[in-house]
């Protein structure tokens, strides 16, 4: 899938999958190497890339090659995220990803090398075999490679979703008390080595874009995480992508063959959308919020849409009950999450979620 966002790309994900090994032969390696080259060189002959525009990637260390991160650096890539999971050999062999170290610190190498930024790193936890220690030794390797920003994901286990999750040992997946543990170690060592603390699992060092804005307040948050972009539109370039306009979402043909299909014939591949209403918009403002700043004031985002705070009491009953828990302060229309329950979040942004009232699908824990 490939996802621009007025020039950008971002790299965060609120689900990560466990990702199977993937052999690439040198014939499919220098197919792939030109077809880079040529997507590269149409969408320089169909868009104007402003300068300045963030051009991501996110990459698999056991599969990219040098030429590759050379073609991606001539093409204008600017920032790279690579994909890490964990660094201990008995949950890369549990989970069917072994990447050494070495390997990743070859990628970063390369990276820098072509003048590309970071890198930032995805790290897990909640993983099958992982341990404290053993979290806490990934971390330890992840700084050492001087990263950007780091995303640290809780690993959602959701085998009715991902059928390839199914194969993993369940008896050796932790449990809630534990992934808390590895999530508050890593924490504290990533903010005792200097980054930024931002949102619910992204790390960034206090000169980075995502922590400037952080700290002005103006950080955002779409279905892809957390992303410095303030355009209004996101266009989903891809097999199943997902775009985002000011009238609502709408997603790409699923199937590889649809979507081929439908550009071949000159049509749009979308396949669904979802109109948002003013309701949906306001309620996405106030989760976003909480999402980002850990704050929102329910009475100014009222006004912004016209209602008036008193629109809002089915919602202040359930949050003062969240209150009593600990979970969130309210004062008068203001809402503050504390640093106890930062974690929990999405406890009181689904407060504020009309559609989670009716529905059916099943979710990951939310820890």
């Amino acid at each position: 899938m490939w996802t621009a966002w007025n020039g950008k790309s971002t790299s965060s994900r609120s689900l990560c999958p466990v990702l199977w090994p993937s052999p690439i032969s040198t014939g499919a390696a220098a197919r792939r190497l030109s077809c880079l080259r040529r997507i590269s060189r149409h969408l320089d002959s169909v868009f104007e890339i402003r300068p300045g525009a963030e051009i991501a990637v996110e990459i698999d260390p056991r599969t990219i090659t040098l030429e590759h991160v050379e073609a991606l650096a001539a093409s204008g890539l600017n920032r790279a995220s690579l994909g890490v999971q964990d660094f201990d050999p008995r949950v890369q062999e549990t989970i069917r990803r072994v990447q050494s170290f070495e390997q990743t610190a070859q990628v970063a190498v390369w990276l820098r090398n072509a003048g590309v930024k970071g890198p930032n790193l995805d790290l897990m936890y909640g993983l099958p075999l992982q341990t404290v220690e053993s979290v806490k030794r990934s971390v330890d390797l992840a700084r050492t490679l001087d990263p950007d920003r780091i995303a640290l994901f809780g690993y959602a286990h959701v085998p009715w979703m991902k059928r390839h999750q199914a194969l993993l040992p369940e008896e050796a997946l932790t449990d809630a008390v534990a992934r808390v543990e590895q999530r508050e170690a890593a924490n504290i060592l990533l903010v005792e080595a200097g980054h930024v603390q931002i949102g619910i699992d992204h790390f960034a060092k206090p000169d980075d874009p995502m922590a400037r804005q952080h700290k002005d307040g103006r950080l955002h948050r779409n279905f892809q995480g957390y992303t410095t972009d303030e355009a209004a539109v996101l266009i989903g370039f891809g097999t199943s992508a997902i775009g985002s306009l000011p009238q609502g979402y709408i997603q790409n043909a699923p199937s590889t063959v649809a979507y081929r299909e439908a550009v071949r014939n000159g049509r749009i591949p979308v396949v669904r959308g979802v109109v948002l209403s003013e309701d949906d918009r306001l309620r996405r403002t106030i989760i976003e919020r909480l999402m980002c700043d850990f704050s929102v004031d329910l009475d100014e985002v009222a006004s912004e849409f016209s209602w008036n705070l008193s629109d809002f009491q089915p919602e202040i009953d359930v949050i003062d009950e969240l209150a009593r828990d600990g979970l969130v302060v309210r004062n008068g229309p203001t809402l503050t999450i504390p640093d106890e329950g930062r974690a929990l979040v999405r406890n009181v942004c689904a407060v504020f979620d009309r559609y989670l009232e009716n529905g059916t699908q099943r979710h990951s824990r939310a820890l």
